[in-house]
């Protein structure tokens, strides 16, 4: 399969911290992709709500959240998308939301995709670490059921022994038959879960490299968690990649993607 047009990013913070650090993020990821001219779509968690312990900061909630993504989205004029782990949390997030994420944990929770496919926004399906990439055959097929929008798959690696994930690259090119856009999310494809006790570990340094593979595969479009000081940040900081590092492996995927449509 011969993949065409540009290929976009998801991008932000694994979690809204507070508004001044996640407006900062936000806008330079605008900049850069801007100057890039690679399409771009605003990524934070107003709760993350599968942290590995009871201690694990979650976020503001939703509604300080959500009020924090409005702003993000009126001030730079972005695309935003965040997880909704709840069906009570579905209408009030389609609200501010332009794209609803499905957590890779709840992928198979029919009335949960349901009720986010009925908000008539498009969904982005994290496909679950136990799932094999046929398996998302079902899952799409519940969005479409109640929705002419077209879903978004995301692969992000698969259970593999202990506290570790592994990517099937085949996988990417398997989900593109169901005719959904696959996006790769690299960061989340290098974190260790539960890998260091009370919260996941990471290998961020391995994020850019299958990042590239997953351009070349066929990806078409990439999932990356970033952070202004990952080694600070309050959720995902092992496998977030540092913002200056980010510059250069757009251009780097970018050429990838162009090589392929040539």
């Amino acid at each position: 399969m011969k993949p065409d047009g540009p290929f976009f990013l998801i991008g932000g913070p694994c979690v809204i911290e507070d508004e001044a650090v996640t407006l900062r993020i936000a806008g330079r990821l605008k900049a850069m992709t801007d100057s890039l001219g690679i399409p771009f779509t605003f990524k934070a968690s107003y709760d993350k709500a599968n942290r590995t312990a009871i201690t694990s900061f979650r976020g503001p909630g939703m509604t300080d959240g959500l009020r924090v993504l409005a702003k993000v989205k009126a001030t730079l004029d972005v695309p935003i998308l965040s997880d909704v782990h709840r069906i009570s949390e579905v209408d009030a997030a389609a609200e501010v939301l332009d794209v609803i994420q499905i957590p890779a944990f709840l992928c198979r929770q029919t009335d949960l995709l349901l009720a986010a496919a009925r908000t008539g926004k498009p969904v982005n399906l994290k496909k679950g670490q136990f799932l094999a990439p046929w398996d998302m055959v079902n899952i799409v097929e519940k969005i479409r059921s109640v929705s002419s929008v077209q879903p978004m798959i995301t692969e992000r690696g698969v259970m593999f022994g202990y506290n570790n994930l592994v990517v099937d690259f085949r996988g990417i090119q398997i989900m593109k038959q169901t005719d959904c856009p696959v996006v790769f999310d690299a960061t989340h494809s290098v974190q260790l879960p539960g890998g260091v006790g009370s919260s996941s570990g990471g290998q961020r340094e391995f994020a850019p490299v299958l990042a590239r593979a997953a351009i070349a595969a066929g990806a078409d479009g990439v999932f990356l968690e970033v952070h202004e000081d990952p080694d600070k940040a309050l959720c995902d900081g092992p496998n977030s990649l540092p913002l200056d590092h980010l510059p250069g492996l757009l251009v780097q995927l970018k050429a990838i993607k162009a090589a392929l449509t040539d």
